[in-house]
């Protein structure tokens, strides 16, 4: 051992002396005294048990206050885990609550739309009967796309793909509508009438109670507005051209006096003729020139026996001179029904049929009606065939 370990040691023992020395503790009792001596090992016993006892005490306090702060880290992080499954299931509930929101609004469009084609078409499917109007498939189309109303869910992924689809079925679909209506219009026109005009005739005669559509949501969109504005005119154009006298109200091809200015026929004066004549045989059926519903049964002074139908748009057509009558007042014929017989009634030089069309009260040159073009005529079969399948279907 080294000379400085030595004297470490004799210094350490020195202390330890200095701090235990030997003690001598007298008692007296009795008279009598004791002492007892607490030896220097004695007191460095009993230090070092309570030297241990403390460090003991002093580690099991650490330890629970380690203890103690490892269980409040675990509450918190459980709180915070409670907290993010609360928001996860919060977001979760906003996913779905959109998609159900969106179900719904896809679901009242498609019941438009169904409602639409059925008022329009007839009650059986309208999608492929739309996609022919079209002439496609509406999946096919090229169309403006709409920002997802979910984008973060997944699941919605469907209804929104769906949606965009609904959408460019009806942007074609009104165009396909507009194209149509715009024929009629043109076919109306070819009868020197205004389309327009009669549009604004017929919507001063409107009304009813107010009841709101039942998908008013926010589900009717503009495509939608857009697809009924187009539906309810060309529904508008289609009739009134439907009501356009352009059927022949006898079979007699020829014609013995025209329209306008004449030399009457019983005193050679000039006079103004306000309809077409029409020679043939006596009791030769007169046919309805267009649907409608008979107005007048009877005579007229210089008529004669006379029946007249109101076709609807301030459109009437008169049929004079007639020998009998096969119509009633208030019966609804279809172009071509039999509503008389020919005759020579009233101021007449022989049979024959006096054919007037009169629009507002004022008569118009039948001629442009009864010779209406070919395509017209296509035309208003077409609207003609669409009607009896929506009657048909009910």
């Amino acid at each position: 051992m080294s000379h400085q370990k030595k004297k470490g040691l004799a210094v350490l023992k020195e202390r330890l002396h200095a701090l235990c020395p030997e003690r001598e503790i007298f008692l007296r009792s009795g008279g009598q005294v004791r002492f007892i001596r607490i030896s220097r090992r004695a007191q460095l016993a009993v230090g070092g048990l309570v030297s241990a006892a403390l460090i003991g005490w002093a580690g099991v306090t650490i330890s629970m206050v380690a203890s103690s702060a490892s269980v409040d880290q675990q509450r918190a992080a459980l709180l915070q885990q409670g907290k993010s499954v609360a928001s996860a299931a919060s977001k979760v509930e906003g996913y779905r609550q959109s998609v159900e929101d969106l179900a719904q609004d896809l679901e009242a469009r498609q019941d438009f739309m169904d409602d639409l084609y059925k008022t329009h078409f007839g009650a059986e499917g309208g999608k492929d009967a739309g996609a022919d109007l079209v002439g496609g498939d509406a999946q096919d189309s090229k169309g403006d796309k709409k920002d997802a109303k979910i984008s973060m869910a997944p699941e919605a992924a469907p209804l929104v793909k769906l949606e965009e689809r609904q959408r460019r079925f009806a942007l074609l679909l009104t165009h396909a509508v507009e194209r149509r209506a715009d024929k009629a219009a043109a076919a109306i026109r070819s009868f020197g009438l205004n389309p327009d005009k009669l549009a604004r005739t017929a919507a001063r005669a409107q009304g009813g109670p107010f009841v709101p559509w039942k998908g008013d949501k926010g589900a009717l969109t503009h495509e939608l507005e857009d697809l009924a504005d187009a539906m309810s005119r060309m529904e508008f154009l289609e009739r009134s051209l439907l009501t356009i006298p352009s059927g022949q109200p006898t079979g007699s091809p020829m014609l013995t006096s025209s329209y306008g200015y004449r030399r009457d026929p019983f005193n050679g004066h000039a006079a103004f003729h306000a309809g077409l004549d029409f020679p043939g045989r006596y009791g030769q059926p007169i046919n309805a020139a267009a649907d409608g519903k008979v107005s007048y049964v009877g005579q007229r002074q210089g008529y004669g026996n006379v029946v007249e139908v109101e076709h609807g748009n301030g459109i009437m057509t008169r049929y004079a001179h007639l020998s009998r009558f096969a119509s009633k007042v208030g019966q609804k014929v279809a172009r071509g029904d039999t509503i008389g017989r020919m005759g020579s009634t009233g101021r007449s030089t022989g049979t024959h049929l006096h054919f007037e069309v009169r629009l507002n009260g004022q008569a118009v040159n039948p001629r442009p009606f009864l010779e209406a073009r070919k395509d017209v005529l296509q035309i208003q079969q077409v609207a003609t065939a669409r009607f009896a399948d929506v009657r048909d279907r009910g």
